[in-house]
């Protein structure tokens, strides 16, 4: 498929610069793919959308505050977003290093009184960043660490980003993004949609800079993703399969939950629990063997991620629905509105 078919004309003034004044107060677009209609609803409506049975499957992941701003010996500022690894007490950490052509090896670099590395390789944009024993590095980035907004939010991160780019679920460090999708639900709207018999699961999926790839290739087929951390327990999985038994509807929140589990899946549609790295792109005509729908956010054009979404709601639906969403003037992007498709 050629890469422009999944561009759509936006008005920057509809991507969202800031969360709503208050969690959970997304509009909700909602896409029932069977017989091709559109709904205009408050993401507070979900649970009517829902149904007694179904399974809603999160992603616990959680933003780590990686973007270093620091000084070099001879006080020049410097930049660096770093790539957590799955191993947080390592001492060196890859990262994306801004205007790496005025980077040498060797270059120390203070980030504060608190913490220090010391560049071991820069090239083409990446390098990697070695830290004192003595430091632990997670800890130092939870005090002078920045949130690593995306770069279509046009302003410096603020505290209030500190939460509001954090969903609720997130319990397990490793993302450089947030898994947007999530970041609707609120500790009130939880409960009233497990009265209404919906239970709720999770995996993990550490979002990595390969989420955010461009796609440089005209011909989709030729993109190439990077891999990310997905991990799915035994109890994610027995709470699938039973879902599954029962009739309910699997509604995977988000593409990168979509992405984790359809990545552990064998042929015959069974989780197999277990974790490890993916570079899974899903794009149209995938055929989807664990989820029935989705909730997801309004993605950027000719991104990986309209992809996935068009793979599971039509191209044509999709770009109808998109096209209907500029016109009504949604909120785009990670801090915009959602959709749920059916």
């Amino acid at each position: 498929m050629k890469l422009e078919e999944f561009d759509y004309p936006l008005p920057p003034s509809l991507i969202a610069q800031y969360p709503p004044p208050e969690r959970g107060q997304s509009r909700l677009m909602v896409l029932h793919r069977d017989r091709g209609e559109i709904e205009h609803r408050t993401f507070q409506d979900i649970p009517d959308f829902l149904r007694a049975g179904d399974l809603l499957v999160t992603n616990k992941s959680r933003v780590l505050p990686v973007r270093l701003i620091g000084r070099k010996e001879d006080g020049k500022k410097c930049e660096f977003l770093l790539i957590p690894p799955r191993n947080g007490t390592q001492r060196v950490w890859e990262a994306l290093v801004k205007d790496s052509k005025k980077m040498k090896p060797g270059t120390r670099v203070r980030f504060g009184e608190e913490l220090y590395g010391v560049v071991e390789e820069v090239t083409q944009g990446k390098g990697k960043l070695r830290f004192p024993d003595h430091i632990a590095v997670t800890d130092a980035l939870q005090k002078i660490g920045r949130i690593p907004l995306p770069p279509y939010i046009k302003r410096e991160d603020e505290p209030l980003d500190r939460e509001r780019y954090q969903t609720i679920f997130a319990e397990s460090d490793g993302s450089i993004a947030c898994p947007t999708a999530g970041l609707h639900f609120t500790n009130d709207l939880v409960p009233s949609i497990q009265a209404h018999g919906v239970k709720m699961t999770s995996i993990t999926l550490h979002v990595g800079i390969g989420t955010f790839a461009p796609v440089r290739t005209d011909q989709v087929e030729e993109h190439h993703m990077e891999a990310e951390w997905i991990e799915i327990s035994d109890e994610t999985r027995e709470v699938i399969e039973q879902t599954r038994q029962t009739g309910g509807r699997v509604i995977a929140v988000g593409t990168t939950t979509t992405r984790a589990l359809e990545s552990l899946v064998d042929s015959e549609g069974h989780i197999q629990p277990g974790s490890g790295l993916t570079s899974l792109f899903i794009r149209p005509p995938y055929r989807f063997r664990v989820i029935d729908g989705l909730i997801t956010n309004f993605h950027l054009p000719k991104s990986t991620l309209v992809m996935l979404v068009s793979a599971l709601a039509g191209k044509d639906l999709l770009m109808k629905a998109y096209r209907e969403a500029v016109k009504e003037k949604y909120r785009f992007y990670s801090y915009g509105d959602a959709m749920l498709i059916l």
